[in-house]
Formats: structure tokens, sequence, C-alpha cells
């Protein structure tokens, strides 16, 4: 029996989907039979990875999606599964993350009519007047599919714009009649739904910012995700080596420029400081930034000129956004900057480029002098600077971090030093609880890979560690999660501080932000998964655990977990 359900498999196996993060329900018979009837039948499948929670469902579509590049499936049960897909939705949209959400609906009859009526109580108190309304406006496409005879175009229609700059999730939806429908079989040639192509600088553009760059004196780059296409990493080392111009990253997402370069300026988070690197510069180019720099602190100097390439320049789900950019322009930036790159041919004033790399050479040596001094082993209580150290010195070429650090993220790209495009990650959003299942669905899409997720208390409280946990038990996922375990939620704090730094919230030890005691983090995942669960309290402690650790996800199969002292908050 060929159904609507059977057609769903096959789009999905078609267009390289290879896992269905499942949470099933009442509404999903026909796909679970279609499931049992292609695996009878000896036909592929994409895996399906039950995932007892729909935001670690979701949060793990995500990982896999940034560790593959290919879009993933995730398969929810009606409104509820739905609602509780919830911040892993903001995630995946403000991350850009290419993924199918598939829901099913109640039934649409009652008395029997079609295959697949309704028949549980449920069914009646699931029917909600908008389903897709819940998510539509973080969905780069929604729509409800009422039969099942042009299924599988549909479900490349929604890939295709899942996989289009910019990039995002996008929902479909179908109650049971329809999946049950028996339909004829449909065979589509999958090129005709390609990704739209990105697009390119115009070529006065190029000349434009091609002109400003070799007028400049010091000229800056300030990126957060560029790094998502791992070729616009590429050119911009070309293009920053060839300028001698700095690369400082704000917010960032991904690993962008080599932290060993000497033209690398760091990064900057919430930092209440005026950038030196962005207060110098006279040329600003912002490639691939949500958040470029947060004016009320840090902002470029008066009379810098500032020009703007992204996949998405105006920020069509950000009410308030302006950077009051010279030039604004929608490119993909591994193809602008191999344009900018060929226009530059001949045209460099090496003297000019010299002089820039000598400031910047002098600047990076600082900068490394200074960061390692913070490395070295504390007395006492543990840094997050000797922790996140003691972890680079465990990663290898192939490691991938999931950072998810909050009030650490600065501490982890700081001291995690990344060289190679690919081996760090945020969600790119700023719902918590992402670092688990993300690490989950990065060590399905990268299984040789050691995968390390990052991430504050708060973090891996939110994460739903008993689902993460059991999963990567279950799927033969091993990873490691360190937890950095301030007794609370820092940030909260700080962001109070910061607005009222003398008021009486700072003068108080109880804001209703402190975990003290600590529940049992390691010991959750333990009794959930197997994983090996250590406390670590002092510094002498940390190496020994990290190797334990390591032991543990590289030569007995199972994640380890390990629950970090630092200081109170």
């Amino acid at each position: 029996m060929y159904t609507a359900s059977t057609a769903l498999l096959e789009a999905l196996q078609e267009a390289g989907v290879t896992c269905i993060f499942a949470n099933f329900g009442s509404d999903h018979p026909g796909i679970l039979e279609a499931i049992a009837e292609s695996r009878a039948a000896g036909r592929p499948v994409p895996a399906v990875i039950t995932s007892p929670n729909e935001m670690v469902a979701l949060s793990a579509a995500h990982g896999h999606a940034l560790v593959s590049g290919v879009a993933q499936c995730v398969l929810v049960h009606v409104e509820c599964g739905t609602q509780a897909l919830a911040g892993a939705v903001h995630n995946a949209a403000k991350g850009r993350v290419p993924v199918l959400v598939f829901a099913g609906a109640s039934p649409f009859t009652q008395e029997g009519e079609l295959r697949g009526s309704r028949n549980e109580f449920i069914q009646w108190i699931q029917d909600v007047h908008d389903q897709r309304g819940l998510v539509r406006g973080y969905m780069r496409y929604d729509n409800e599919l009422r039969t099942g005879r042009n299924l599988k175009q549909m479900v490349f229609r929604a890939l295709q714009f899942a996989r289009s700059d910019p990039k995002g999730p996008v929902y479909l939806m179908a109650a049971r009649e329809v999946l049950e429908e028996e339909v004829p079989r449909v065979a589509l040639d999958l090129a005709q739904w390609r990704p739209v192509a990105p697009a390119a600088l115009p070529p006065a553009g190029v000349d434009e910012l091609a002109e400003a760059l070799l007028a400049a004196e010091q000229p800056l780059v300030v990126t957060s995700y560029l790094g998502r296409r791992p070729e616009a990493v590429g050119q911009l080392v070309t293009l920053a080596r060839r300028l001698g111009m700095g690369v400082l990253d704000s917010v960032p997402n991904t690993m962008n420029f080599p932290a060993d370069d000497p033209l690398y300026q760091g990064c900057q988070w919430n930092e209440p400081v005026q950038n030196p690197a962005l207060a110098a510069a006279d040329v600003v180019l912002v490639l691939d930034s949500d958040v470029p720099w947060i004016s009320a602190v840090s902002r470029p100097r008066p009379g810098a000129r500032i020009f703007h390439i992204d996949t998405d320049p105006l920020k069509q789900q950000m009410p308030l956004w302006y950077i009051h950019a010279l030039r604004s322009f929608r490119a993909d930036t591994a193809i602008a900057l191999a344009q900018l790159n060929a226009r530059l041919d001949g045209l460099i004033d090496t003297d000019a480029v010299e002089r820039r790399m000598a400031r910047h050479r002098a600047a990076h040596a600082a900068r490394l002098e200074r960061l390692r001094a913070r490395e070295a082993p504390p007395e006492g209580v543990i840094t997050p600077e000797y922790l996140t150290a003691c972890i680079r010195a465990r990663a290898d070429a192939d490691t991938i971090v999931l950072n998810e650090g909050i009030s650490n993220y600065t501490v982890i790209i700081d001291h995690m030093m990344s060289t190679r495009p690919g081996s760090m990650f945020t969600s790119g959003g700023g719902s918590l609880g992402w670092n688990g299942g993300a690490a989950l669905g990065a060590k399905l899409a990268r299984p040789e890979a050691k995968v390390f997720a990052l991430g504050g208390d708060g973090s891996y409280m939110f994460s739903v560690p008993s689902t993460v946990h059991w999963m990567a038990r279950q799927y033969r996922a091993p990873f490691l999660q360190v937890v950095y375990n301030n007794r609370g939620w820092k940030s909260p704090r700080l962001s109070m501080l910061a607005v009222h730094p003398d008021g009486h919230a700072s003068r108080s030890n109880e804001l209703g932000v402190s975990f003290d005691p600590p529940p049992d983090y390691a010991g959750i995942a333990a009794a959930a998964g197997g994983a090996l669960a250590l406390t670590v309290r002092r510094p002498e402690e940390v190496e020994p655990a990290l190797d334990a650790a390591l032991r543990a996800i590289t030569q007995e199969g199972r994640a380890a977990v390990l629950d970090v002292w630092l200081a109170h908050l």
C-alpha cells in the first residue's frame, strides 16, 4: 500500500535527510505503518531517532545540520508537540539553520468517513484554530497538506525554502486522513527543487568596496557567523592578509577566522567597554553579523565608513536594527569575498600592508600573553580560563565544540583558540538548553569526531539532560559535556549590575538566581544514560577528570559529564 506517509518517507530520503528526530503521537499511525512497511520491503528510509522531548529533538536536528550541512526532519505530535518545541524553534530561526518540522493534526472527520477518522477522546481536545500560527513568526515557510497527491512536491518546496538564504526552519502539518490516503507514486527530479542560487555583489559594489579598502589606513572586518560557509573563511583569510586588515568577532556563532592568526582581534560579547580595534578603524566591513557592536558601550569611531554584506542585511525578523552603513549588500560572503580578492589583484600597497601587519603582530602577541596568564593553574577555586585551557589541550583537529557558556561565552571562545572552520558553534539564538541536544546531533552527523558540549549549569538544566543522555546511550553517540557550575544564573545578575550598579539588588545576596546547593548534574546523566559522572571541585582534579572523560567517550562508548565547580556567582 503506497500512502501519503510512504511518500513522505520517500521524499525525505530523496532530499538527503538522514535522521527523523521523532516524538510520535496518535496522529502518526500512517507514518508508523509506512516506516515498518518500508523496512520490511527493504526500502531505505531516514534513521528514526526516538526523542522523548521535543526541544531536544529540534536541538539535535539543529546540531546535526550545523555539522553535516544537510537539513534534518523533526516529527512532532499535533499542537502540543509543536508548542513543546519551545525555545528550539527560536534558536533554529535566529541561527538560520535549515530543518523541517513535520506535525500531525487532529483528524477532520469523526464518523469513520475516511481511514484515520477520530477514534480517541484527545482528538477533540487537541483540535485548535491555528496550529501553524504557533510558530509562523519563526518559520521561513509553513503550510498544511490537504492531500497526499502532491505531498512530495510540498516537502521539496518547504526544503527549498529551508536551504535558501536566509536559511531557517520550515513547518508542515497534515491530519491523519491525509497521511493515510492511498496515492499514486510520483517521481520527481530533485534538481528542479534546488536552493535559490546564492547572490553576488554587483560590479559597481565590488569597485566601491575595493576603493574604500585600498584607501583605508586601518580597515577592520567585523563578523559573527561567516564561518557557517567554510569557503568564506578561506576567502576572508586571503583578503585580510593581502590588506593587513584586522578581523574582530562580535558575538561569534561559529569559528570565523583562525585564532592563531596575528590579524585576529579577539571577540566581544556583552563586555561594557569600548573595543579598541573598532574605535581605531576608519573603514569597517561588516560581514554576516546580527550584532556587530552594542552602540551603548562600543561603536566605530565618528566618521568611520561602514559597509555591510550579509545573507540577510535587512534583518527581517528584528523590528529594531541599523548600523549606519553607507552601503548594504545582500550577498553570499564567500562569493563576495572572492570577488573582492579578484578585484584587488595587482593593486595592493605592500608598504602599507606591512605597517598594519607589524601593528597587528604586536597587539596579537600582547593579547596571547594576557590570555596565557589567565590560564595559570589557580589556587583553591577553579577558574573558567584554566578549565577551558585544559579542555583545549585535549581537543584534536576534528573536535567539535558546542558553546553555550552564556556568562562564559567569551572565555570559551578566547581560550579554546579555534583555528578550523566548523570546529566551534553556538546556537545563534538566545533560548538556553541547546547544547546537549546539539551535541547529540553533531555526534550522529560526525561519529568519528570528538564532540564537546560546554555550558553553564543553568543551560544544563534547561537542556533536559535525562532525555539527552538516554538518547546518547540509545543511539551510541557519546560526547563530553562540561558544566561550568557557578551555582546559579550569573547572567541575570550581570544584567542587573549593568543597569543598577549601586542599587539595592547590588547589595543583596538573595535575588532568586542561585541554585545552591545544586542538583547532582552529572548524576542525572549517569542515571538516565549510563554516562561517566564526575564532580570536580578543586584545580588538581580537573586534568584527571578530563582524561577519564576522554577514555569514556573514545574507548568505553559512553558519554561523560563533568560538573566543574567554579567560583559562586
